[in-house]
């Protein structure tokens, strides 16, 4: 597969790069390390989870080339796994990670939690020789060989649903379990341009700036509740009031970080508070509640 061009990733992603904040020089940047054959490899694993993160970054349809998630997949971005996406399975994948494995220099990233409970037998990655092997040792071989590791969701980064209790499957995050540093995308699902952010910048090799809880500022810095544009419009107690502020409904926006509301979803269409809804908290690190994001793994 071919690697793709600085036109064709941001038009699968949708996005234009003053919605990234990239500037000429970091463009630049980008084609360059995008042309680089030596750049890292991406390996894309799924733990326990919903898959909707794939499908919120794979939300994508275009009038001109490339005109979908396939074109693009197949025609321009060199991905070296993804369980859903990769044409191998069975022991050819295991192969194909084993060689960017060893290799190294790849960026793995990670959807969904990662269950420990049951010797880690509640998910399997793969097999190799006849072998399953856990999701939790995937993850516990992995993290140390990667340039970078990127959660990818509220699972992958806090535990999300997965981990609520009373997470009988005993599920963690990345970074809990492995104690090493991840960038977390958060989010249920994460919005697909924040996940792009992110790959802008590992593919340029530049730093990102994170939060207490490893997520962008760029992209968490701000409540929800501070830029909102039902703020001042008047709090309501009942459903169905258009563009009024609904923090008495539950809405978690005083207390959640994200830019919703500036990026807005199905190629920026509306968001959640926009249809009606409350915010429901889902980049928080105690997303969906009371969850063991504290808690080591025994």
């Amino acid at each position: 597969m071919r690697q793709i061009s600085r036109r064709s990733f941001f038009k699968f992603c949708g996005i234009s790069a003053a919605t990234l904040g990239l500037g000429p020089l970091d463009i630049a940047g980008l084609g360059k390390a995008l042309a680089n054959p030596a750049g890292p490899t991406v390996l894309w694993l799924q733990g326990a989870g919903c898959t909707g993160c794939s499908i919120s970054f794979l939300n994508y349809i275009s009038p001109t080339a490339p005109t979908d998630a396939a074109d693009v997949l197949i025609n321009h971005i060199n991905l070296a796994y993804h369980p859903n996406l990769s044409p191998v399975a069975g022991e050819s994948a295991a192969a194909v990670i084993q060689q960017v494995r060893d290799a190294g220099n790849f960026v793995l990233v990670v959807e969904g939690g990662v269950p420990t409970g049951f010797n880690g037998a509640a998910c399997f990655a793969w097999t190799v020789g006849g072998v399953d092997v856990t999701f939790q040792e995937a993850i516990l071989d992995l993290t140390p060989r990667a340039a970078a590791v990127l959660c990818i969701g509220a699972c992958s980064c806090f535990g999300g649903i997965p981990a609520a209790v009373p997470n009988p499957t005993g599920v963690f995050s990345v970074r809990t379990l492995t104690g090493r540093p991840t960038i977390n995308i958060a989010g249920c699902p994460p919005h697909p341009n924040w996940m792009v952010y992110a790959v802008v910048q590992l593919l340029q090799g530049n730093s990102i700036s994170l939060d207490s809880y490893g997520r962008p500022t760029a992209i968490y810095s701000k409540k929800i509740h501070e830029t909102c544009p039902l703020k001042g419009t008047g709090e309501i107690n009942t459903f169905g009031v258009p563009n009024r502020c609904l923090k008495q409904l539950g809405c978690r926006g005083p207390e959640t970080h994200a830019n919703c509301h500036l990026q807005k979803w199905n190629n920026g269409v509306n968001w959640c508070v926009g249809a009606g809804a409350p915010c429901n908290g889902c980049t928080s690190p105690t997303f969906p509640g009371t969850n063991r994001l504290n808690r080591q793994p025994a």
